[in-house]
């Protein structure tokens, strides 16, 4: 089994709190590979990493990739997003040839149990099986010229059968769908795999990429959102909020920042404290800003669609202010 993560210094408590959530819940898998993708990374940062392993005797395989924007012909506008989120695109050419098969996984996971069921994944003919993003897709159908057939994915969890995705020249796929688009794609590499690849991505449970839209928003709600496209039997939806395999910290609801109410923060805090990053301070200046969101959500709970409408408009203002923090970082 590979799991492969990619990061920068700025999140590396967090992925490994992952890292460690993986090791717990994945003892009885005798060959588990660890690829972390340091982009930039302090090599203090990286020491640690490789203690942490160490502590549970897995093999961790360090792949540097500290100029991402070099590996593109053309120019890139990430908005708000760091660039590390495009490292993603390049596993073809940065993994070892002989890894065919991987679990990537977002540095903002956890995983409460076994992975060998999505490991195990019978993925047909798909060269990436990803879980549907719950949320409405106007958007993407405008942009990225989906039809009603085609599913638009979250790509914070893939399953991601390499020795096809070599074979069939996916990632050239995926970068000219991405250069036609001149760089510029909201969500950047999950909007051009998704428009790159659309009708041809193998849909897998929501349990392994539980977000908190499943939880703010009932499963009526959810299925017509993505209408006409059709949306998971209801028994999948709940098996998946009874048995989440994968939870990933979504949006702004993030268990490491003060004030945060997260359903799933005491799990966050457990794994991080298996770390060597178990003192991490909580980043300071957002608890005022949780009060006016969860009252938010307790007014707005009887309209799910007033609150995607809400989130939706004033999103784009928030991403652009984050774009600027970016740029004082020399990102």
């Amino acid at each position: 089994m590979n799991i492969v993560y990619t990061t920068n210094n700025g999140f590396v408590p967090q992925v490994g709190a992952c890292m460690a959530s993986v090791f717990e819940n994945n003892k009885d898998v005798e060959d588990l590979q660890i690829y972390l993708v340091s982009v930039k990374i302090d090599e203090a940062y990286l020491q640690q990493f490789r203690e942490l392993a160490d502590r549970y005797s897995r093999p961790l395989h360090i792949v540097h990739l500290d100029d991402i924007r070099g590996m593109f012909d053309f120019e890139v506008d990430t908005l708000g997003w760091h660039i590390t989120v495009l490292a993603r695109l390049f596993f073809d050419r940065i993994l070892p040839q002989e890894v065919d098969r991987i679990i990537y996984l977002d540095g903002d996971t956890i995983v409460l149990d076994s992975l060998k069921g999505l490991w195990e994944t019978d993925m047909r003919d798909a060269v990436i099986a990803a879980s549907l993003a719950p949320t409405p897709r106007d958007r993407a159908i405008k942009t990225l010229g989906l039809t009603e057939k085609d599913g638009y994915f979250n790509a914070g969890v893939l399953l991601i059968d390499l020795k096809k995705w070599r074979e069939q020249n996916t990632g050239k796929r995926i970068i000219d769908y991405y250069k036609k688009a001149e760089g510029h794609l909201y969500a950047n590499d999950q909007d051009a795999i998704n428009g790159a690849l659309r009708g041809e991505i193998r849909r897998i449970s929501p349990k392994y990429n539980y977000y908190t839209s499943y939880i703010y928003y009932p499963y009526k709600a959810l299925k017509k959102f993505q209408a006409p496209y059709p949306f998971m039997p209801e028994e999948e939806y709940d098996d998946a909020g009874q048995h989440p395999v994968i939870i990933h910290y979504l949006g702004e609801e993030r268990p490491w920042r003060e004030g945060c109410r997260h359903p799933f923060q005491k799990e966050f805090d457990h794994y991080l404290s298996l770390t060597p990053w178990a003192n991490m301070q909580k980043e300071s200046g957002w608890t005022t800003y949780y009060k006016f969101f969860y009252l938010f959500n307790k007014l707005v709970k009887p309209f799910p669609s007033l609150r995607v409408w809400v989130i939706g408009t004033f999103a784009p203002a928030f991403m652009r202010m984050r774009k600027k923090q970016l740029r004082k970082q020399g990102d």
